[in-house]
């Protein structure tokens, strides 16, 4: 079944609960001291459906329509799925925040996505109310969610929703500062779902039978995107905590009978740092599927914990991975996968012409030459040059570097962006850069990726301080705190260094891959400051 052909995920939602009925849809493994659901919960698909349509006649009471955007800030709450598909057969899009966001940047995506109601849990009502005054944005919470609403500002468009309708606007980092919003249609997502279904190999899913565990959060298109569309499509159940917990990893997986789950490389990385215990095989877990783990220890991993760790490479934007899941598999190099038919992939230069096998070049995907757009992401809102420009010659930029073998395998190398990949998280330097340009003390400031053995990578900040300010540890702890009341937590610089002066191109940009020798790591440097302890999420509140 072509994804055009399955509609609405609503629509979806109805055949699939028809077929499993009280099979588990979706689960949150118990954790003590919760404030939610702290001895697990689970929902099967027909009560899934009851409750869509329950929060659906709220909405639309309200006039809620097509054309209507409603932010989430919901911490891993499993009562948001309901919201997602009352929402979406009802023709209005999702917009996830990160419960990470500032202020700040709360209320950039708010005032940017035109969100007409914002839905909170109680613990961050106040934080949505600052972020957001004088928006004239109305905000209820999540679990004392009113019957009666408030009315949108202005009028749904006309008609009904369908595959092309927008079901989701997800904002991921870019290398101009401000997040991205990506428009993803219902047909966007049934893509990941049935591209998920049908990729075989080691990473098959059987039909009401799988229960996935991802621990990754739900305002990411690896969670809401693969995950929760690949179980949608095939009736399989979706586990999900609040976030990764190596102490309850195992337990969790036993507990909920996980048959498979997704990975980011630093969670292997942490649980091969633990030590042996028997629960570590007493699971029933067929593959793991994610992306960034160790080469160097991805045959361990799978020797100690007993499953395949399957590699793969994707972006939000495209709709579907490419995936080394094919055996025998290239464990102990950094292979993600090659092209097939419905993704075509190249490795290109500065030119968009092929480089040789081996060579270093741009991965560059589309779907077809007749439809190369075909599944992938509608576009970035209110940027059509950055979305042309992503698409320049038919084929989709990805901005990562990698290399080809002569079998067609693509080896991931680095991101050609200006992107830091932390723990998961996508932080966009530029952004980071103009938070520290703002503070009076600072007159020059490159913000870079160093290497972080835990988390895959580490910001650090290189500053010029202006002449009268005196360069040194009370200057980083200074410059760490005005970030750190403005960008969430992971974005804030964990090691610091001052310079006199920072290398500058022939436009008098910051010429930064000439800041530091080849070879050299910026973290040994004479006087960089290392602030990695004060470095820290948010304490959670017992509403969190």
């Amino acid at each position: 079944m072509d994804p055009v052909e399955y509609g609405t995920l609503y629509q979806t939602l109805q055949r699939t609960a028809a077929r499993w009925g009280n099979q588990t849809a979706y689960g949150v493994p118990p954790m003590a001291g919760r404030a939610y659901h702290p001895n697990g919960r689970t929902y099967g698909w027909t009560e899934t459906l009851a409750l869509a349509d329950a929060y659906k006649d709220v909405y639309a009471r309200a006039g809620y329509g097509p054309g209507h955007r409603i932010a989430f800030l919901f911490s891993q709450r499993p009562e948001f799925l309901f919201h997602y598909y009352a929402l979406n057969v009802l023709g209005c899009s999702v917009v996830p925040l990160n419960p990470d966001y500032r202020h700040e940047e709360i209320r950039y995506v708010v005032e940017h996505s035109e969100a007409c109601l914002c839905v909170v849990i109680e613990s961050r009502l106040e934080d949505i109310r600052v972020a957001c005054h004088g928006l004239n944005v109305p905000a209820v919470t999540l679990e004392d969610f009113p019957p009666r609403l408030p009315e949108p500002r202005l009028r749904p468009r006309d008609g009904g929703p369908d595959g092309a309708t927008e079901a989701a606007l997800l904002y991921t980092s870019g290398t101009t500062g401000r997040p991205k919003g990506c428009i993803l249609t219902n047909d966007y997502f049934h893509t990941w779902g049935t591209w998920y279904a049908g990729a075989g190999g080691v990473t098959s899913l059987r039909p009401g039978q799988e229960r996935m565990y991802n621990p990754l959060p739900l305002h990411h298109a690896n969670c809401l995107g693969i995950s929760l569309s690949g179980m949608l499509v095939t009736g399989g159940a979706l586990f999900f905590p609040d976030r990764f917990h190596a102490s309850t990893w195992w337990k969790d997986l036993i507990e909920c009978g996980i048959t498979a789950l997704h990975y980011q490389g630093v969670i292997p990385n942490v649980l091969l740092k633990m030590p042996p215990g028997p629960q570590e095989r007493q699971h029933q877990v067929r593959f793991g599927f994610g992306a960034g783990i160790d080469a160097s220890q991805h045959a361990e991993c799978e020797r100690r914990f007993g499953f395949p760790f399957v590699e793969f490479w994707a972006m939000s934007e495209t709709g579907r991975f490419i995936t080394d899941n094919i055996e025998p598999r290239l464990i102990h190099t950094r292979a993600v996968g090659r092209a097939v038919p419905g993704l075509e992939a190249r490795a290109v230069d500065a030119s968009d012409q092929d480089v040789p096998d081996g060579q270093p070049g741009e991965l560059v995907l589309r779907h077809s030459e007749a439809a190369p757009r075909k599944g992938f992401f509608s576009g970035y809102l209110k940027n059509e040059e950055a979305t042309e420009t992503a698409w320049r010659n038919g084929w989709f930029h990805t901005g990562d570097q990698v290399t080809r073998d002569a079998n067609g395998m693509f080896y991931f190398l680095d991101r050609t962006k200006n992107i830091i990949r932390r723990s998961g998280e996508n932080i966009a330097a530029a952004e980071v850069d103009e938070c520290l340009v703002a503070h009076p003390k600072v007159k020059q400031v490159a913000v870079l990726a160093v290497a972080d053995d835990l988390r895959e990578e580490e910001v650090m900040a290189c500053i010029v301080p202006q002449e009268d300010a005196t360069a040194g540890p009370d200057l980083a702890r200074e410059l760490f705190d005005w970030c750190n009341e403005r960008l969430a937590y992971f974005k804030v610089p964990a090691w610091w260094l001052f310079r006199a002066d920072l290398p500058v191109t022939t436009s008098q940009r910051v010429h930064k891959i000439q800041i530091f020798p080849a070879g050299t790591n910026p973290c040994r440097q004479p006087g960089v400051v290392d602030l990695r302890g004060m470095k820290k999420a948010p304490a959670k509140t017992a509403a969190h």
